[in-house]
């Protein structure tokens, strides 16, 4: 006589596998989520960890000195987390003809109106598209361009902006 299992059981087994994998996967989550610490490295990784499905844009913004920063969700407070950084923080726009300029801090208005100066500002938006920058801090460079990769991580500003006429090179040619 043979043995074999039956349908019934085979499909009792597949929803057992399914409930525990859904319940792994959703405290994985949750946990890695408070455990995350935002750094230049993964700071685009962070900010798309507090993206929603009707959320428009996640935006880090750093006040004043730098000591501490804030998590917006379309505008709204979400999180105040310890700066990684201090106000010797720069911003780069990358233009193609001019070189690297970079981006004076603006001012921020708060909730009840008063003008506050910002000392750092990044965002990421529902397509997963990352402020188009390049970071420098403690002569380290950071270059948020690619759109669906890690930053990439350069000795210094001059390495970065060789990289980038290296690869309007290429694109001319």
């Amino acid at each position: 006589m043979k043995k074999a299992f039956s349908l019934i059981e085979l499909l009792i087994v597949i929803v057992i596998i399914g409930v525990v994998y859904t319940l792994a996967i959703t405290n994985l989550q949750n946990v890695s989520k408070e455990n995350f610490t935002p750094s230049l490295s993964n700071l685009k990784e962070y900010l798309i960890s507090f993206l929603e499905d009707e959320t428009k844009e996640v935006r880090l913004l750093c006040l004043d000195d730098c000591s501490e920063c804030s998590i917006y969700r379309d505008e709204e407070k979400v999180k105040d987390i310890e700066s990684f950084f201090d106000d010797s923080i720069e911003r780069y726009r990358y233009d193609f003809l001019q070189g690297p300029r970079q981006i004076r801090n603006d001012v921020y208005f708060n909730q009840e109106g008063q003008q506050e100066d910002v000392c750092f500002s990044f965002s990421v938006n529902k397509h997963l598209v990352a402020d188009q920058v390049i970071v420098v801090y403690k002569e380290k460079a950071y270059d948020y361009s690619p759109y669906f990769e890690k930053p990439l991580r350069y000795d210094y500003l001059e390495e970065a902006v060789d990289a980038k006429e290296k690869l309007r090179e290429e694109v001319m040619q």
